[in-house]
């Protein structure tokens, strides 16, 4: 059997450097109150644990003290996991992430590959539907990624019930504001869809933004071809997807936590999925 390679394994805790590169600049300390009982490194690992196992939160394993008891209480971690999100800190370190491989070389925006995913949510909240095509009551977001896998732009969510195409239009301005922030040229990027988002519209929004759609014809029923000009389609690149946004969805699915929506808030369920994104980012730099 063919060993993985390695920089397809994505991390599930950071060590103290990497904490210190590339999340401490992004938390924000309290200056008020009692000093914390453990550090903000080994808070962020708890966090980082809960997303992997999937676990309640009562039931995160917590390192014992010298008298044996949990060094620190489950409800401290969820009250700096709540602050966390609250400040901004989760999507100023999926930036981080981003800015970082764009500093070093890693991302390939010759092709942005997108797509959309449901999760189920079966505890009920908010910005929720049900999907009729897969059967199930949940939500829906959309992202993009290079062709080396990398989560390049903050999704979209909505309701599962919800069409993905619309929601093209409200992804795009996301994609192009983080170019702008870290100075990615995206003249002639062929965007690469699937047959959902086969549309005048969707293809209009991506010319206006000096980008290439590549996007699969979708019959919608027809018996006979469509008649007039065919669009610009390129196989081999939409062949590419499979190994690329397919296998981002693959990965996220590594982080038990986001298999099945148990937030009722839908501001933390995409607190967690952003930083699950971000541990997909850093998987170049956090090599064992």
């Amino acid at each position: 059997m063919a060993e993985s390679k390695s920089w397809q394994s994505i991390p599930t805790n950071l060590t103290q450097e990497q904490f210190e590169e590339f999340v401490l600049p992004h938390l924000k300390q309290g200056t008020r109150g009692p000093q914390p009982k453990l550090s903000l490194h080994v808070m962020f690992n708890y966090i980082l644990k809960l997303l992997y196992l999937g676990c309640q939160w009562k039931e995160l394993p917590i390192d014992k003290d010298r008298a044996g008891r949990p060094e620190i209480h489950y409800t401290r971690i969820y009250s700096a996991f709540r602050r966390f999100e609250a400040q901004g800190c989760f999507d100023a370190i999926f930036a981080k992430s981003v800015s970082q491989l764009h500093l070093r070389g890693q991302l390939d925006i010759n092709v942005i590959h997108g797509d959309g995913t449901t999760t189920a949510a079966k505890k009920g909240g908010d910005n929720l539907g049900y999907n009729g095509h897969k059967h199930l009551k949940g939500d829906k977001v959309v992202a993009f990624c290079d062709r080396n896998c990398n989560v390049i732009a903050p999704f979209v969510s909505a309701p599962g019930n919800r069409n993905e195409s619309p929601l093209l239009k409200a992804a795009l301005p996301q994609l192009t504001r983080i170019a702008k922030q870290l100075g990615l040229d995206l003249n002639d990027t062929n965007v690469s869809l699937d047959g959902v988002y086969d549309s005048r519209s969707n293809r209009k929004a991506i010319f206006n933004r000096g980008m290439v759609p590549n996007i699969a014809a979708n019959p919608r029923g027809r018996t006979t071809p469509k008649r007039g000009r065919k669009p610009m389609f390129d196989p081999a690149i939409f062949q590419e997807r499979f190994c690329t946004i397919e296998r981002v969805f693959a990965w996220e699915d590594k982080f038990r936590r986001l298999l099945l929506r148990f937030e009722r808030l839908s501001q933390l369920h995409y607190a967690l999925k952003s930083l699950a994104y971000t541990m997909i980012n850093l998987r170049h730099f956090c090599q064992r």
